[in-house]
């Protein structure tokens, strides 16, 4: 339904910009870069003649396979503007100096040297290739070399709804968009920046231009947005898309885990359940995707396989690095720099050799899964633009599909996340408070209630316990000889488990208001705190080396801003069906969900106080329930 009405506004938006621009479009000479509409003609014509003409493929771009290197993807620069999870390791990238990077003289010399040896299509990636200043310049330099029949981008889409009519002017045919999520805060979430409506006007922009298909890259990863499957097939109902799966591939930095990955028959299987229809369409040579059509539907859904089901046996692809290093396979990491060899002042033939014997080196197929998992390479921001690789562990989807927007003005009605072509309700809600100023309050509850009690600002009170056993008065985690060890719960019943814990951040009054009104430089800090707690929940046996690993049923975690105190109130609770109780979850899930509000809020102010982390209730177990009144 959501993904629907995304499509329904994109095409609303489209038509009433075709209806704009069509009218008194002011005309203007084509740049000096850019090739006027009978340059245009003449290198079409260029090119048909060559393709009716073409010559023997180039020896030094064949290897000992027979498959022929006729795609080339260039990465412009390592940088990014976005600071993607999925992307770069957590311990950061160390970028190349700007000296040891490839210039765009000889960008082209090396693109001019492929497509002279039979390389009929160039994309150009990074890093995220649109914020290289001569982007547009070196596309309309690669427009002009003779042969080359596609000019291609893989991009983040931040910039690209700004820059594509002039990409387009230069030459550039083909647009790759990467986008893993439809909700805007799990967006957020992910890139660690605001964007996600960017990205949605760079496809709307690219529709409006007439690219068809629209290819967007969508790496799906298991407890991330493998729900999502349905949504973004139900965009290419009404536009003319080509949503691209591709399963989660490991590389340096990103933590793979089989488990994480869903692969292509799974994928597969959970479409044809909703449309048993959907027929597959013929694979073009050296294809890597699987694609299929829903009938009527304008657009198509795509597959990369690159773990399940290899296409190594077909592979055309060579990648050249923004360092000016040469990779024949995206998962080998045997490179060799045509960078060092060009400022050597080597000739043609002579980097041809160089190029040709890499080629020539070329396996047969890539490494299995596991094994990729345990080399040694690059992380994917410095080999090629990141469709998308996750390093979180998970995401609870109560956390966006369970938000419920609850607004309640003196005869007024808030419209949060204006523009947002996603018709998904943000978890912020509005209350008025005796003050007359607006509270907001953010619950991944789908059915808390609509007037919520805050926690209480008092002072702490006793607990009262119902059936509760005296504590043990010894160490549970300790052995006869002192040494830390794990209770065994092996022989434990396996019962209902709840537990609630609570913390309270002190921001003081200028934090406070900022957060009040949303205007945070680092973004929507009761968002970002929200998805913290319930990632820290289900990550609590991985940060507290003793406890059990749990499989928590539900995580809720509520904020609520307290303006007597210009504090923020949070209340995490976790569920759970099992042999041990789920408290240091939810008390875990508290702490970090207020340690991330003050990291959003540490700029500000540095007198942030964190306390009042305690438990509140806990059911289930051997030793009764604990609920502290």
């Amino acid at each position: 339904m959501a993904a629907r009405l995304v499509s329904r506004m994109l095409r609303r938006v489209l038509r009433s910009s075709v209806r704009s621009c069509s009218s008194g479009a002011r005309v203007t000479q084509p740049r000096r870069s850019e090739p006027s509409q009978s340059a245009a003609e003449e290198l079409s014509g260029r090119r048909r003649f060559l393709r009716e003409h073409a010559a023997p493929f180039s020896a030094f771009l064949t290897d000992s396979f027979g498959r022929r290197h006729s795609y080339l993807r260039i990465s412009l620069t390592e940088k990014c503007n976005l600071r993607c999870q999925y992307c770069m390791p957590e311990e950061g990238v160390p970028l190349t100096p700007k000296a040891n990077l490839l210039t765009s003289e000889e960008i082209l010399t090396l693109a001019r040297l492929f497509v002279k040896e039979g390389v009929d299509k160039i994309r150009l990636t990074g890093g995220e290739p649109l914020i290289r200043p001569d982007v547009v310049d070196i596309v309309a330099q690669l427009s002009r070399l003779e042969g080359l029949r596609t000019i291609g981008v893989t991009t983040n889409g931040i910039n690209l709804a700004r820059l594509l009519p002039q990409l387009q002017r230069a030459g550039l045919n083909a647009i790759n968009i990467s986008l893993d999520t439809l909700v805007p805060a799990k967006f957020e979430f992910i890139v660690r920046r605001k964007g996600f409506h960017k990205v949605m006007e760079g496809i709307h922009k690219a529709i409006e231009l007439g690219y068809s298909p629209v290819k967007v890259n969508c790496v799906v990863m298991r407890g991330l947005n493998e729900d999502e499957l349905l949504d973004f097939v139900a965009l290419t109902e009404g536009l003319p898309l080509d949503v691209r799966f591709i399963e989660y591939m490991p590389f340096d930095g990103n933590k793979w885990n089989f488990k994480k990955m869903v692969s292509y028959k799974e994928m597969l299987d959970t479409l044809r359940q909703q449309w048993p229809e959907l027929e597959k369409l013929p694979e073009e040579e050296s294809s890597t995707a699987k694609t299929f059509k829903i009938p009527g539907f304008q657009g198509q859904v795509s597959f990369i396989t690159s773990m399940s089901e290899h296409f190594c046996g077909t592979c055309n692809r060579l990648r050249i690095t923004a360092d000016g290093n040469l990779k024949v396979c995206l998962f080998g990491n045997s490179e060799v720099s045509l960078r060092d060899h060009l400022r050597a002042g080597d000739s043609e033939e002579e980097l041809l050799r160089v190029i040709g014997a890499a080629v020539g080196r070329k396996k047969q197929r890539h490494a299995g899964m596991f094994n990729i998992s345990q080399m040694k390479n690059r992380p994917m921001v410095l080999i090629d633009s990141p469709p998308a690789l996750p390093i979180v562990s998970s995401w609870d989807p109560l956390s966006i599909q369970g938000l419920r927007h609850r607004v309640s003005f003196s005869n007024q009605e808030a419209t949060l996340w204006k523009g947002c072509w996603v018709p998904q309700a943000p978890p912020l809600t509005q209350r008025q408070l005796g003050c007359g100023s607006p509270q907001r309050h953010y619950s991944s509850h789908s059915d808390s209630d609509t007037s919520p009690k805050c926690l209480s600002p008092t002072s702490p009170a006793p607990a009262t316990r119902s059936g509760w056993r005296p504590t043990s008065d010894t160490l549970t985690h300790v052995d006869s000889e002192g040494r830390a060890v794990m209770v065994d719960v092996g022989g434990k019943p396996d019962t209902e488990r709840v537990a609630v814990a609570s913390a309270v951040v002190l921001l003081g009054p200028v934090a406070f208001k900022l957060i009040q009104e949303n205007r945070l430089k680092k973004g929507d800090a009761l968002v970002v705190a929200q998805l913290a707690g319930i990632q820290a929940a289900k990550l609590t046996s991985q940060l507290i080396p003793l406890c059990h690993q749990v499989a928590l049923s539900n995580v809720q975690v509520r904020l609520e801003l307290d303006s007597a105190r210009h504090a923020v109130a949070i209340q995490a609770s976790c569920w759970a069906r099992g042999p041990t109780g789920v408290e240091m979850e939810a008390l875990t899930s508290a702490a970090v969900a207020a340690l991330t509000l003050y990291d959003m809020c540490k700029a500000v102010s540095r007198d942030i106080v964190l306390g009042e982390i305690k438990l509140i209730s806990k059911t289930g177990g051997q030793r009764g329930d604990f609920h502290r009144t």
